[in-house]
């Protein structure tokens, strides 16, 4: 993955050979968005891995549920014309009021697209800020982060610099560098910052706003665009009335040169 700022949640320990069945699913596990908002990816330069980054508009999705025990806020990013793998863009923190803990996810890590734009920090930024809000107290259940990224080195320490970023510890079990572990104290030492002129929330207001400038300016431009038209329809017009000015002066010349010649030479 080319951007893979989030933890991964940990997993659950699977006992091989005991017969058991997995566990069901959680009721939550596919809560869809209720809650929308545009985000504004700003254009930034070219970059050499990822290639082009334009402008673009994406939508984030959001739902939370709250029980006695757990607590969930799930994120989620559309990109239109772009169908995802369901794990693509998606960010959940699971709070545990029992163990009075809070999980990062999902399990599998977060892979974010496009890539290297600042979703993930502003994804983690919103979860973090979400459980400071009302969990700021409770500690963050750390573990093991996805090592496939591991052999680009690129997207690696991009993944680890944005950990940092927000707040969490970045430790390797070997010296390889091969098996990266996350962890944080508490909920309240993590940072719900990112980085702003990358990704913006766009108000509704403000997105009205913008749509109703770029009507106006298509407008406008449509208006020029017609001016442009009858101009060069009236220059049209004026160069077929001189080809055929010129054509007529042409002939008459050729005429009053034969009527010389003729009566020269009689």
């Amino acid at each position: 993955m080319s951007e893979n700022p989030a933890p991964q949640a940990q997993t659950a320990d699977a006992e091989t050979g005991t017969g058991e069945t997995p566990a069901a699913a959680h009721p939550w596990s596919d809560l869809p968005a209720e809650q929308f908002s545009l985000l504004r990816l700003a254009p930034l330069p070219v970059d050499r891995e990822t290639g082009p980054r334009p402008l673009r508009f994406v939508q984030l999705g959001r739902v939370e549920r709250h029980a006695r025990d757990t607590s969930l806020l799930r994120l989620t990013i559309q990109v239109p014309g772009q169908r995802l793998h369901r794990q693509t863009n998606l960010l959940e923190v699971w709070a545990d009021h029992q163990r009075k803990e809070v999980r990062f996810g999902p399990d599998k890590g977060l892979s974010v697209e496009p890539a290297n734009r600042g979703l993930g920090r502003f994804l983690m930024a919103q979860g973090i800020a979400w459980a400071r809000k009302q969990y700021a107290h409770y500690q963050v259940e750390g573990g093991a982060l996805p090592t496939k990224d591991n052999f680009n080195e690129a997207a690696r320490a991009r993944r680890d610099h944005a950990l940092k970023a927000q707040g969490f510890t970045i430790e390797y079990s070997d010296p390889l560098q091969l098996k990266p572990f996350y962890s944080a104290p508490r909920v309240s030492s993590l940072h719900g910052d990112w980085h702003a002129e990358k990704v913006q929330i766009v108000e509704l207001l403000d997105a009205a706003a913008m749509l109703q400038q770029a009507d106006q300016t298509l407008q406008e431009q449509d208006v020029k665009l017609r001016k442009l038209e009858d101009r060069l329809e009236r220059l049209k017009r004026e160069d077929s009335g001189l080809r055929f000015t010129i054509t007529c002066l042409v002939a008459f010349s050729l005429f009053q040169a034969g009527l010389l010649i003729w009566i020269a030479t009689r």
